[in-house]
């Protein structure tokens, strides 16, 4: 996949180091800074951007991506050189005026690390910047900056930080904004300038506040700043700006002293550095610790374990060693450095969404903080592969979240396993939530092949809503406990495996009048939200079929285990028809009197009484349903629109009409609706290859080399589906290049079979992302790419994670099976366009295992078969002809920590 003329970033070393020249010349790119203690920055190359913990606790400016191409959240130092304002940041008017054409300026950074370099030629003067959230548990950011005289003259400088203290609530930032400034109690430090606002303002409530917000400086022996401009309408003057302020124009400036303090105004640290002479070759270093300090916090301490050169280096060696062995669990090695960089970059933005979530970065219009259910399950999936971390208990508390109805929690608390009761008394419910659960649960037990796991017991979640978000729960109270309990007062319990059985049994018999599954408040596409009555989803009752036969292999497996019966809430036993009183799956009234007989039955308390059970009756049950689902999907969906062009509907609107097929318009094609017919393996070999020719017909874009999410369903029916098609076209839910589906239509057809066009997927994503010209983004793959190319969200997508899981287990065949491990590469000629041989480095059984493709004549996936195979240079024996190989977990379990396994591949 090598790109022969790289343009934009490239990489500087093998640790995903990249470059960049002029990036103050983009717009819109940002990079994220962060830790694991909750600190979370954004910063771009004129070091704008914020710095929060929270949607309630911001130290600067809240932005969006439109606020990335002012000066009002910048993180500004300035050097004042003969009486001429000079900003580092290139954040003063005669530098943005004249567009830096004076200015040299390089961008690096890496895991995590920020670092612009600006050479003013006229003066010789050189600034480097560097930016990192130290890899600790202090909410701080640090900032060091590099004065550097690279001229002949000796320089007289006046260095001056100048950075806003925002210090209060995103939701300030036009609500009550002057208001809420009037809360400020300004302090001057010693070492810089800080604010306690006296309260939060919040009109539903205020608190009394306990944080602290501040900018601490020295020099890089340690030595404190001379004096302050605490205040930003002092700092700019009358008439004056952020990138002309007075207090940097004049020449000797009132300065405030240490425990100088002021009340309700708005904030700025002002440092102010004594004047430097710089003679040619000299440095001077300046440090800056932005930071959210909480009561009793030793700042002093803080200003000795960073404030002087050696040690913020030190720190920053530490952040970097850290990041770089959280990252190191997975790496791909095909032998080329931008593509294996670029991986790198994606394997880091899994973790950051699941210390971000989807809501702090400039891109943030998915809400005020925290992550969704969906995200939950799908950060797990990337932890399973990314990580070596015991998520038993994540798993385990995550399903705390589930109600008896088969909906959940949509509100997730900081801590695992935390949720609330829904915000505002929202009822929407999301039909697609049931399906994630399974993914990563299954994916876990391949890995571990723990199936204790299934007997592990939970809690379910409750608060006002009942019937799956239609009707309200009187017997509870906004406050009250949100765990389930029986008529006894006994909190309700039952095992992993009950609550998989929950949500799928609902939503098998949840079917609207085509007997497909009712699309309630929308399914993994949000903006499906405006057909909650009539609507019905294809595609996701297409993944529950696939889920359902899913679970009945899983209790035959426990079965195998020994496991043969287990105890149930005998609520449930109604929607096991097959073992009781057998429900008509061709009726639809029956499959809606059952379930709305089972919602009235768990609206409230529970009887506590449990019905033991047979697993072999229920996986018979479970594959009863899955079957009858699959055939009926396959008739009744299917849409031939010519000999070898066909696709699956997708969904029915709010007026019970099918969305997909033949219009007045044109033909209507949804990416959605193909891929999860494909990943359950409902579609047959024929209609695979007649929906592929569909969508590089309808979907497939020539210029940007990807698939659209749908084709233009125009505005006509706006109301009648959701709010998605009020967007633009070729925009966000609306016919954009998502990634996050195109990636998983990769994955549904390399379990087809198909890894050629699978590939091409894959590799298609890649030359967008990295194609900087276009995309406009830094290593990475974005949410979804805009009708220019350009890449929208970047970073917090759950995209990254489905990409590494594709190609790890599809494309390079890592995969486990309940505990063994198997190895079926569907490897194509393209992956070995740099070498014959390619290789990941992964964790199996804790244990870190590198394997190596060699493929010397360069084959495509069905055109050979598995060689030789060799553990730690043992050479196994393998039977002629085969496509994989199998290790149990004996077998593994007797390897040593570090293994590594060559594969060779052979003509068949």
């Amino acid at each position: 996949m090598n790109t022969a003329h790289p343009s934009g970033w490239h990489f500087i070393d093998s640790q995903g180091t990249f470059e960049l020249q002029n990036p103050q010349q983009n717009s819109y790119v940002y990079f994220p800074l962060l830790n694991q203690a909750g600190m979370m920055s954004s910063i771009t190359p004129r070091l704008n951007g914020d710095a929060k913990l929270g949607q309630n606790a911001f130290l600067l400016l809240p932005v969006s991506a439109e606020d990335l191409h002012n000066t009002r959240s910048a993180r500004n130092f300035w050097a004042r050189i003969k009486g001429q304002p000079w900003s580092v940041s290139g954040n003063s008017a005669t530098q943005i005026s004249n567009t830096g054409l004076d200015e040299q300026v390089t961008l690096q950074a890496g895991f995590l690390w920020h670092k612009i370099d600006r050479h003013d030629a006229p003066s010789g003067l050189r600034a480097t910047v560097i930016n990192f959230v130290p890899a600790d548990d202090q909410s701080v950011e640090l900032m060091q900056v590099t004065l550097s005289n690279q001229g002949e003259e000796t320089l007289t400088l006046d260095p001056i930080a100048a950075i806003p203290i925002f210090a209060r609530s995103a939701d300030n930032l036009r609500d009550h904004r002057h208001v809420s400034s009037l809360l400020h109690r300004t302090t001057c430090h010693p070492y810089g300038v800080l604010v306690k606002p006296t309260m939060t303002f919040d009109e539903r409530g205020h608190q009394e506040n306990q944080t602290t917000y501040g900018v601490l400086g020295c020099d890089g022996d340690g030595h404190p700043p001379q004096g302050f401009t605490p205040l930003v309408e002092d700092f700019i003057g009358e008439g004056g700006s952020l990138d002309w302020p007075a207090a940097v124009l004049t020449d000797q400036p009132v300065l405030q002293q240490p425990d100088s303090t002021f009340e309700g105004y708005e904030t700025i640290a002002g440092l102010h550095f004594p004047r430097i002479n710089l003679a040619p070759g000299q440095s001077q270093h300046y440090i800056l610790i932005l930071g959210i300090f909480q009561p009793g916090q030793n700042l002093e301490a803080l200003i000795e374990q960073y404030g002087s050169e050696q040690n913020i280096s030190k720190a920053l060696a530490e952040t970097q060693a850290f990041w770089q062995e959280k990252l190191g669990t997975l790496r791909f090695d095909h032998q080329d450095e931008r593509y294996d960089g670029w991986l790198q970059w994606v394997t880091l933005q899994p973790v950051l969404r699941r210390l971000m979530g989807n809501s702090f970065l400039p891109y943030h219009d998915y809400g005020r903080g925290g992550r969704g259910w969906r995200d939950l399950w799908q950060d797990l999936l990337a932890l399973l592969i990314t990580e070596q971390t015991d998520v038993e208990s994540l798993l385990l508390g995550n399903y705390a979240g589930v109600r008896m109805d088969g909906s959940n929690a949509t509100i997730v608390g900081l801590q695992p396993g935390e949720f609330k009761a829904d915000r505002n008394s929202i009822p929407r419910v999301w039909m697609d939530h049931g399906t994630w659960p399974l993914v990563t649960t299954k994916r876990y037990l391949d890995l571990t092949g723990n199936l204790d796991l299934l007997l592990a017991e939970q809690t379910y979640f409750r608060d006002h809503l009942s019937h799956r978000g239609q009707r309200v729960n009187h017997q509870w109270s906004q406050g009250g406990d949100t765990a389930l309990r029986a008529v006894s007062g006994e909190v309700v319990k039952g095992t992993i495996l009950e609550h998989l059985l929950v949500q799928h049994l609902t939503a098998f018999f949840n079917v609207g009048e085509h007997n497909i599954i009712r699309l309630e408040g929308g399914d993994w596409n949000d903006g499906l939200d405006m057909a909650a009555e009539r609507g019905e989803s294809v595609a996701f009752s297409a993944m529950y079929a696939g889920n359902l036969s899913i679970l009945s292999d899983l209790c035959m497996a426990l079965v195998g285990a020994g496991v043969d019966e287990m105890q149930f809430n005998d609520a449930l036993y109604p929607l096991l028809d097959q073992l009781s009183n057998p429900v008509d799956y061709d009726s639809v009234d029956a499959k809606q009197n059952r379930l709305a007989a089972y919602l009235d039955d768990v609206r409230g308390a529970l009887s506590g009484k449990k019905i033991r059970l047979s697993l072999e009756a229920v996986s018979h049950d479970l594959t009863q349903k899955a079957n009858w689902l699959t055939a009926h999907i396959k008739e009744q969906e299917w849409i031939e629109a010519e000999p070898g062009l066909g696709w699956f509907n997708g969904y029915y609107d709010a007026e019970g009409r099918r969305v997909d097929g033949k219009h007045s318009q044109g033909a209507r094609m949804s990416m959605t609706g193909q891929v999860f017919p494909l990943m359950a393996g409902i579609a047959s070999e024929e209609q695979t290859q007649a929906i592929i020719q569909a969508a590089n017909r309808y979907l497939y874009d020539q210029d940007l080399k990807s698939y659209r999410l749908n084709t233009n369903f125009g505005t006509a029916d706006l109301p009648k589906l959701g709010r998605a098609f009020g967007f633009a076209y070729g925009h966000k839910e609306n016919g954009a290049f998502f990634s996050h589906m195109t990636v998983m239509f990769a994955y549904a057809l390399y379990r087809q079979g198909h890894a050629q066009e699978a590939y091409h997927i894959l590799g298609g994503l890649y030359q967008l992302s990295q194609d900087f010209d276009q995309s406009r983004i830094y290593p990475g793959i974005p949410e979804y790419f805009n009708p220019r190319g350009r890449g929208m969200y970047p970073y917090l997508t759950g995209s990254a994670a489905w990409y590494l899981f594709t190609l790890l287990t599809e494309s390079f065949g890592v995969q486990g099976n309940l505990g063994s491990l198997c190895l079926a590469p569907k490897l194509v000629k393209d992956q070995f366009v740099q070498s014959d041989h390619i290789s990941v480095k992964t964790v199996f059984a804790h244990r870190d295992v590198v394997i190596t493709y060699n493929n010397p004549s360069r084959l495509s996936f069905g055109a050979y078969c598995i060689g030789d195979v060799t553990v730690n240079d043992t050479e196994i024996p393998v039977p002629p002809g085969i496509d994989s190989v199998h290790f149990t977990r004996e077998e593994i379990e007797a390897w040593p920590e570090h293994v590594v396994i060559k594969v060779g591949l052979s003509p068949l």
